[in-house]
């Protein structure tokens, strides 16, 4: 292979490289929770995805860091994680339904009135969530070639998406023609109802005038 056969190959795997490290990305969100009350995050996920979320309080007082609860919930409210009490923790779970997961975090009543608690997550889902650490070491892969399972697990994932998507629509059109077609068919209901009431009242409005030998 000749100088700029290599370069070229170089090339191509580094693109792809980096089209892998883009989809690996995961979610840092930070939250300033209040006193009193509740915040969530949530992100729509279609089924059969791993989930891995790690979340931690962030104090600029380190002698005293106030303590928060979690509770994660599925689409169809299942509970999925519950902690009390915890400064910081981790919570990880494969999706069995589509749709939006929910997690709720909240400043424990002991230390309310501290002011706003700031909470970093890192939500990671899909090829982001797996331990490719583990998996180098079970199959003895490093370097290019582990890169290159990274990014067929990416492009995996990016097939599973599409197709979540193409059901989503499907379904989406499936209620908008059934939408459309009860919307139809109440108009043509509607206008009915108003040709007959028309027709009555010209019919009442005859017999009342011929009652009163007006016409």
């Amino acid at each position: 292979m000749g100088v700029r056969g290599k370069l070229v190959l170089v090339c191509i795997l580094g693109v792809l490289i980096c089209s892998c490290n883009l989809f690996m990305v995961s979610e840092a969100v930070w939250l300033n929770l209040p006193a009193s009350g509740t915040k969530c995050v949530s992100e729509e996920i279609h089924n059969n995805v791993v989930v891995l979320v790690d979340y931690v309080v962030v104090s600029d007082n380190h002698s005293h860091i106030p303590s928060i609860s979690v509770k994660v919930t599925s689409p169809y409210g299942n509970n999925l994680h519950l902690k009390e009490n915890v400064t910081h923790g981790q919570f990880a779970f494969t999706t069995h339904e589509a749709g939006n997961y929910l997690a709720c975090f909240w400043v424990d009543g002991h230390v309310q009135g501290s002011g706003d608690v700031s909470v970093n997550i890192d939500w990671k889902t899909g090829i982001a969530a797996k331990d490719w650490d583990s998996v180098a070491r079970k199959e003895k892969i490093e370097g290019v070639e582990l890169e290159l399972r990274k990014l067929e697990g990416a492009v995996e994932a990016i097939h599973e998406n599409l197709l979540y998507l193409k059901s989503r629509e499907e379904e989406l059109r499936s209620v908008s023609e059934v939408t459309n077609t009860r919307v139809a068919l109440f108009s043509f209901m509607s206008l009915g109802v108003c040709i007959a009431v028309s027709a009555l009242q010209v019919w009442h409005l005859k017999r009342y005038f011929q009652k009163k030998k007006l016409i």
